[in-house]
């Protein structure tokens, strides 16, 4: 028996044990959810919920917003968290078939992500998914060990408490007290002064910004995280878990059950999204209707419904092995995801903040999405330039620094 000193010690997934499903997957959720983040960089906050709020919202940035909620909104952040969740048995699996202590790296891994979401947040952009991320992985590790079906049926459970929270509250909306919910309209559609002081905070040098970023990254932390994100987010990655077990998220089912994800999604998920949109258009997105009442359930299942058929399209993509420079593509930034949800913040605050071109509140919803595919096109082709060269992206390489406590190689063999 060998003693605990000769055990192997921990070290990240070579490539050539990476699943290439999974990184391309991930590569798309990516990609795609800057659709939904270039709003929250261009515009102010309130703008990415309320629509009516800030910008024009006719012709074709109309088109644009209903074609982004339809196809984007919380569909990209769904797959996401998904992978997350199949991320965390990945890891540990290997681990623990190798007698080795998964919860001392775990832990290590998503300590540092946390400080990483924190900086990312109070630092340069408000919007920060990581620290969500970090937080559910604390306490979603200890559920992994349960069966694929109970995690699916918990993840469900979990994800329907924040739906459940805004029912609640839009049936006991007259027990509000007013001062509250003064506030909440206020939120919900901002005077003009607020949004004017908001467009100029940004518009203002890295400090300046601090007026806005601050108290917004510190709400979403709080009650944000409360209310919403730590459920939604904990639940997809209980899913998540049961999804790659059962071989969903890695290409290894039928192309007849990747087909019915397909249809069964589009089938359900787009008329209900849709719907939902053009109710809240008919009710003048009213707060008690659209962030509390009815307004607000559409899209928050509907997006489950989506997400699953865009998972099927993907899983069928890489069977087909179509567009191989694409998946390339793809699974490069899915590698490098880390970095490239960072560089997308770095790209689009030099674009839109006032320490670069200070454009913020100046570009409509058209051109935002200009900027995305820019922003695309850049991530396609120097993520798989870069690991030409390197095991890792940059910032993937100094989490595994820090979370393994020692520094990795970053070379590739056959280019140092």
């Amino acid at each position: 028996m060998p003693s605990v000193s000769a055990r192997p010690t921990p070290a990240p997934t070579r490539p050539a044990e990476r699943i290439v499903a999974i990184d391309i997957l991930r590569g798309f959720a990516l990609l795609g959810i800057l659709i939904m983040n270039i709003q929250g960089f261009a515009m102010p906050a309130a703008a990415y919920s309320n629509p009516t709020v800030y910008g024009d919202l006719t012709g074709a940035n109309r088109w644009v917003w209903m074609l982004s909620h339809i196809f984007a909104d919380q569909k990209f952040m769904t797959i996401f968290s998904l992978l997350f969740g199949a991320g965390i048995l990945l890891m540990t699996e290997k681990l623990d078939a190798r007698g080795q202590r998964a919860w001392t790296l775990h832990y290590r891994r998503n300590f540092w992500l946390l400080l990483f979401g924190l900086a990312h947040a109070y630092l340069l952009w408000s919007g920060d998914i990581l620290v969500a991320y970090a937080l559910c992985g604390f306490w979603v590790y200890w559920l992994r060990r349960l069966r694929p079906a109970w995690q699916l049926a918990l993840g469900i459970f979990i994800v329907s408490i924040p739906a459940l929270i805004l029912l609640v509250t839009s049936l006991t909306m007259q027990l509000t007290p007013p001062e509250t919910l003064q506030e909440l309209r206020a939120d919900w559609q901002p005077a003009s002064e607020t949004i004017a002081a908001e467009v100029a905070s940004y518009r203002g040098g890295w400090l300046k910004q601090m007026d806005a970023r601050v108290p917004r990254s510190a709400e979403f932390q709080t009650v944000g995280l409360l209310f919403w994100g730590l459920w939604r987010a904990g639940g997809l990655m209980l899913m998540g878990m049961a999804l790659y077990r059962w071989g969903v998220l890695t290409g290894s089912r039928s192309r007849s059950f990747y087909f019915g994800m397909v249809f069964l999604g589009l089938a359900i998920g787009l008329p209900v999204v849709s719907w939902g949109a053009a109710q809240n258009f008919a009710n003048d997105w009213m707060l008690e209707f659209s962030k509390f009442g009815l307004g607000a359930q559409p899209n928050y299942w509907g997006s489950l419904f989506v997400s699953a058929a865009y998972i099927g399209l993907l899983m069928l993509f890489v069977r087909s092995r179509a567009l191989p420079w694409l998946q390339t593509a793809l699974a490069a930034v899915g590698r490098t995801a880390l970095t490239n949800y960072l560089l997308q913040t770095i790209l689009a605050t030099a674009i839109f903040y006032g320490h670069g071109l200070g454009l913020f509140g100046s570009v409509e919803r058209v051109g935002q999405i200009g900027i995305v595919v820019a922003i695309w096109v850049v991530q396609l082709a120097v993520s798989p330039l870069w690991l030409r060269y390197c095991r890792f992206g940059p910032f993937e390489w100094l989490w595994r620094s820090l979370s393994y406590w020692r520094l990795q190689p970053l070379r590739n063999p056959s280019r140092q």
